[in-house]
């Protein structure tokens, strides 16, 4: 039985290795559209009918506390825009004027 779980352990570490992730990390779903807009509402902390400016002003703010300059990382930068083009992208067209 320790053989079993010795066996088991080293192939888990090595597809660690291998692809960057767990073995049951590979296995579970990747997350739906709905669950990605959620999360960058929830990264922004806007509402759900939130407008092209709210989520722009949200932007501004998470951005300067966030930015490199100020303590933050390139990562975090990063997921604040891609949140922003996320629910900028959600958002409903504008009707064509005539």
């Amino acid at each position: 039985m320790l053989k079993i779980a010795v066996l088991l352990l080293v192939v888990c570490l090595i597809f660690r290795w291998a692809f960057g992730q767990w073995p049951w990390t590979a296995i579970g779903s990747k997350p739906t559209r709905k669950q990605a807009v959620f999360n960058a509402r929830k990264v922004l902390a806007v509402e759900e009918g939130a407008s092209h400016a709210e989520i722009l002003a949200a932007h501004k703010r998470l951005i300067a506390m966030v930015h490199p300059d100020k303590g933050g990382s390139n990562a975090q930068v990063h997921e604040a825009n891609d949140a922003r083009d996320l629910l900028l992208d959600e958002l409903p067209d504008p009707p064509l004027e005539q």
